[in-house]
């Protein structure tokens, strides 16, 4: 999680394309007041798999609702060991980071933790997978992944991971690397990649048209909720996901019957590159 960022994409957005997709036709009617307009996130579970979130922290208003601690166990077959987190606490401060960011967004969606990072903010590739499993098989509606992993053995595992989360139409929403190189899972077409992007509007954000990083959001010199009931100012792709999870959780609470496919679509539509009048 190094504070050095990755540029987000290594060219200018593609002003012409953008104008000749969203000028005419359904996409160009899609905008924010239809997508999210009146809606606090009701009823969607989000998922903050990481270090933790510290449930009581006022950043996370009360909407803690539920977690689980997952360790390393090599004598079982996945690997790991899947416990209830009854401590309720961040043993480093990004988890809640992110927990808070997207309450800010959407402050009745539930907040979840799946804590897979320990108190040097690292963890093992299977603790990560068990965690993101965990949450798939339960269902949760966003689930935000501000962590990765470079190690190609673990691509195949992570995609299919990836892929059952997007047929069951569960939002993988993940940061991408800080670092130049590949990481897992953030390059999948399947999952909403992120990185950081300047700016402090959090409904601002901009759409990439060559990925693999689809999107740039806030999170250069944010200010985000930490441990202990504090808070600090820093930068990283880390927090531009949740920025995008925090929307992706009102989308789905107004419109729940659309499928990661949509909502990417609406995404697109609703980027602030991503009409005309952006440009003029």
């Amino acid at each position: 999680m190094s504070d050095e960022l990755r540029p987000a994409w290594s060219s200018a957005f593609a002003a012409t394309a953008l104008r000749q997709l969203t000028a005419s036709g359904p996409i160009g009617r899609i905008e924010p007041d239809w997508a999210w307009g009146g809606s606090d996130g009701q009823g969607v579970r989000v998922a903050i798999v990481d270090s933790g979130v510290e449930a009581d922290h006022p950043a996370i208003g009360g909407q803690w609702s539920g977690g689980v601690i997952v360790s390393y166990d090599g004598r079982t077959r996945t690997k790991v060991r899947i416990e209830e987190d009854t401590e309720k606490i961040d043993l480093f401060g990004h988890g809640t980071a992110c927990a808070g960011i997207i309450h800010s967004l959407a402050p009745k969606a539930e907040i979840y933790s799946v804590r897979v990072l320990g108190r040097d903010l690292t963890g093992r590739a299977m603790q990560f997978a068990g965690g993101l499993r965990w949450a798939i098989e339960n269902d949760m509606h966003v689930i935000n992944l501000s962590l990765s992993t470079s190690r190609d053995e673990y691509f195949g595992l992570f995609h299919d991971l990836a892929d059952k989360a997007y047929f069951r139409n569960l939002m993988l929403v993940s940061a991408a690397n800080n670092l130049p190189g590949a990481s897992y899972p953030s390059l999948y077409s399947s999952v909403v990649s992120v990185a950081a992007h300047e700016g402090h509007d959090p409904f601002t954000y901009y759409y990439n048209p060559t990925p693999p990083v689809e999107f740039g959001a806030p999170s250069i010199d944010v200010r985000v909720a930490w441990q202990n009931k504090s808070s600090i100012v820093t930068t990283g792709n880390s927090f531009a996901a949740p920025h995008m999870a925090g929307i992706i959780a009102l989308l789905r609470a107004k419109h729940p019957e659309l499928t990661p496919f949509q909502v990417k679509t609406v995404l697109y539509s609703c980027a602030a590159n991503a009409h005309p009048e952006a440009f003029t």
